[in-house]
């Protein structure tokens, strides 16, 4: 799996943003580089969701930068985002995952063994055949995951995507974003579950109304 660090790093500079009256991000300076996970910590509302739209390219500042390898307005060809609530297709799991193998020109030949090696990765071979939509809310979002894996990004973007999963569902979802940081892929993902920033995060980002609280080494955030 190829993760070449063109996109990276992705940098905010005094960024801001604002929706009508409401402020949504006050000045916020952070960057996203290559290495083990980072985590972005905070109550809902805290802007978690707004800075990964913001680093994946899908909103823009209303005041500030944001920069991905030095190059603003960078298209989001080695960037992958898994929302919280994925949607499925109308196709079994590998059908899922061969569409979006498609959409990032993966040759038609090629498709049914790289589709194989996802679902692989992911622990989803024996439901390859099933319909998506019948899956498990843990076995969607690993399908979300391969389907975003299927871009071959340079960095994933995750929107607390255990937020409605069993302890079960967790566990397994959390070896496989082990699994693909280990081969390499920045991760960013958002949560607001302590016990999981532990486990997962090497670098914590907390954010309060919009605003970093707190940007450093994980084990002396917790530590302290």
């Amino acid at each position: 799996m190829r993760a070449p660090p063109n996109e990276l790093p992705i940098r905010f500079d005094d960024v801001g943003l604002r929706v009508r009256d409401t402020v949504i991000l006050d000045r916020v300076s952070l960057a996203f580089d290559r290495g083990p996970p980072t985590v972005l910590l905070g109550p809902n509302g805290a802007g978690k969701t707004t800075v990964l739209r913001l680093a994946m390219g899908l909103i823009r500042p209303s005041s500030g930068a944001v920069t991905w390898g030095g190059r603003e307005a960078v298209p989001p060809a080695r960037r992958a985002l898994v929302f919280q609530r994925p949607v499925m297709l109308r196709r079994s799991a590998a059908g899922n995952v061969t569409f979006a193998l498609a959409a990032a020109g993966c040759p038609r030949g090629e498709r049914n063994a790289r589709a194989a090696e996802l679902l692989a990765l992911v622990g989803l071979t024996a439901v390859a055949g099933r319909p998506a939509r019948q899956l498990s809310g843990g076995e969607q979002q690993r399908l979300a995951l391969a389907r975003a894996l299927a871009k071959e990004p340079a960095v994933l973007f995750l929107d607390e995507p255990a937020a409605s999963l069993d302890p079960a569902g967790t566990k397994a979802l959390e070896d496989v974003i082990c699994d693909v940081a280990a081969r390499g892929i920045k991760v960013v993902m958002s949560t607001h579950d302590l016990g999981q920033a532990h486990r997962l995060a090497r670098e914590i980002v907390l954010l309060h109304r919009g605003r970093v609280v707190e940007a450093g080494d994980a084990g002396a955030f917790f530590s302290a």
